[in-house]
C-alpha cells in the first residue's frame, strides 16, 4: 500500500530500518509531527506490513525498498525519492546490526567485523553521500545517525565489565561518530545539520525486554534532532537531548 500524495511544503523524511524497533517509533513520531515518512527496508513484505499498519492509523508513510549494504540499491532508492517527491529533508540512519554480542575483540572473526562495518558504517556513509546533494538543492537537511554510547572513547578506554565485549559493534559506532564529525565539518550550508544520538538501552529485539527505556523514550532524541530549528546544534553527540562526550 502506498500514499504518495504529499503537499509541496511537506517535509520528506527517510528512516532506514523503519519497519521495527526504534526506527518504527521514530517513523511514527515524525509522521505524527506532519512529516511524510519513507521507511527504508530490505524486506518488502515486512515493510508493507508496517506501512499498512500506520496508514490505518492515519499516518503518511511510504515504503522504499533498499539494501544499505548495496551501493546500487542506495543510489536507485535516492533517485526514486527525487523523482517521486522532488526533495529529501531528513535522513535518519537507523539501520544497524550486532553480530558479536558477548564476543571479545580478541576472538571475533574478521568476517563478522567486516559485515558489521558494512551495515553500521558504510551503509550510513552511502546514504549520506547520496542524500546530501538533494538536501543542498533546497538548502535544508537534517541527518541523524543512530549511534551508541558503547562506542564513545571514554567508555572504550574504561576497564569495567564491558571490556572486550561486542568489539566489532562498538568500533562500528565509534566510526559512525567520527563520520558525524567529519560530515558536519564538510557541509558548509548552515541549515543542513548532522548529529549522532545514543538512544540508550531500549526495549527492542537488540536491547531486550529488560532494557530500562521504552521505544518511545529511545526515539525521542532522534526525533528532536530530526526536527531541529535553524539555530539547533550541529556536529554533536546526544543522549536524552543532552550533549555527551565522544
Amino acid at each position: 500500500m502506498s500514499n504518495k500524495i504529499s503537499s509541496i511544503n511537506q517535509r520528506i523524511a527517510l528512516v532506514t530500518g523503519g519497519n521495527r524497533g526504534i526506527g518504527k517509533e521514530i517513523t511514527r513520531q515524525l509522521a505524527l509531527k506532519g512529516y511524510h515518512v519513507l521507511i527504508g527496508c530490505r524486506d518488502i513484505e515486512k515493510g508493507e506490513k508496517t506501512v499498512t499498519e500506520m496508514y490505518k492509523n492515519g499516518l503518511t508513510i511510504d515504503l522504499q525498498v533498499v539494501d544499505v549494504n548495496d551501493p546500487d540499491s542506495v543510489e536507485q532508492m535516492i533517485k526514486r525519492v527525487k523523482d517521486e517527491y522532488g526533495r529529501l529533508d531528513v535522513l535518519v540512519n537507523n539501520a544497524g546490526i550486532i553480530l558479536d554480542r558477548g564476543v571479545s575483540i580478541l576472538e571475533v572473526e574478521e568476517l563478522v567485523v567486516k559485515e558489521t562495518f558494512e551495515t553500521n558504517f558504510f551503509g550510513a556513509l552511502r546514504l549520506i553521500q547520496a542524500s546530501v546533494p538533494l538536501m543542498k538543492e533546497q538548502g535544508y537537511g537534517r541527518i541523524v545517525n543512530l549511534s551508541s554510547g558503547l562506542g564513545a572513547f571514554e567508555i572504550l578506554q574504561g576497564f569495567g565489565g564491558l571490556k572486550g565485549l561486542s568489539g566489532a559493534y562498538r568500533i562500528s559506532k565509534t566510526m559512525l561518530n567520527a563520520l558525524t564529525c567529519l560530515i558536519a565539518q564538510e557541509i558548509t550550508e548552515p541549515n543542513i545539520k548532522v548529529n549522532a544520538v545514543c538512544p540508550g538501552s531500549v526495549q527492542t529485539d537488540m536491547g531486550g525486554e529488560s532494557a530500562p527505556s521504552t521505544v518511545v523514550e529511545g526515539a525521542d532524541t532522534a526525533v528532536w534532532l530530526a526536527t531541529l530549528e535553524e539555530d539547533g546544534p550541529n556536529g554533536g553527540f546526544f543522549r536524552n537531548r543532552q550533549n555527551i562526550n565522544w
